[in-house]
Parts: structure tokens; C-alpha cells; sequence
């Protein structure tokens, strides 16, 4: 690719369970798949650091969090947008 161009940018939507970092938050997405013998659906928890460069987001907050360029050692993930607010 050149400078210029993106590819497409993974995305996820999850739940911020942590925010006591500056600048980040820690996401965590729920996926369901099922079992490749038995059918039955297996709940898969994915955690991933993502940056929050407003610090706008809560603990609760549902949030849209996208692929980007290493921030840290451990955040790969950018905010793109806060989906619904926590009670």
C-alpha cells in the first residue's frame, strides 16, 4: 500500500472495564461461537488497551474501538466512538 491508501480496519464494540490509566482504557469484547463438535455456543471474552486521548470514557461505557498503529507496547487499538454511556 502507499502512503495514501488504508486498508480496512478491524473494529470491535465491547465493554471499557478499565480506565485508571491516562490516556487508555481496557476493552473487553464478547463473542459467541459455537463448538465444533457439540454445537453448543461457547462465550470467548477478548481484552484489549485502547487509547482514549480525551479521557472521556467510565467504567460501563459501550464502546466502538478500531485497529491503528502501536500507541505503547501493549495499545494497538484506538476509541472511535462511545456507543452508550453507563448508568
Amino acid at each position: 500500500m502507499s502512503a495514501g491508501q488504508e486498508g480496512s480496519k478491524k473494529t470491535r464494540v465491547g465493554l471499557v472495564v478499565s480506565n485508571k490509566m491516562d490516556k487508555s482504557i481496557v476493552v473487553q469484547s464478547i463473542s459467541l461461537s459455537p463448538h465444533k463438535l457439540y454445537g453448543k455456543y461457547i462465550r470467548r471474552r477478548i481484552k484489549c488497551m485502547a487509547h482514549d486521548p480525551e479521557n472521556s470514557c467510565n467504567v460501563g461505557d459501550r464502546v466502538l474501538v478500531e485497529e491503528c498503529r502501536p500507541y505503547s507496547r501493549s495499545k494497538r487499538w484506538r476509541l472511535r466512538a462511545i456507543i452508550e454511556k453507563a448508568v
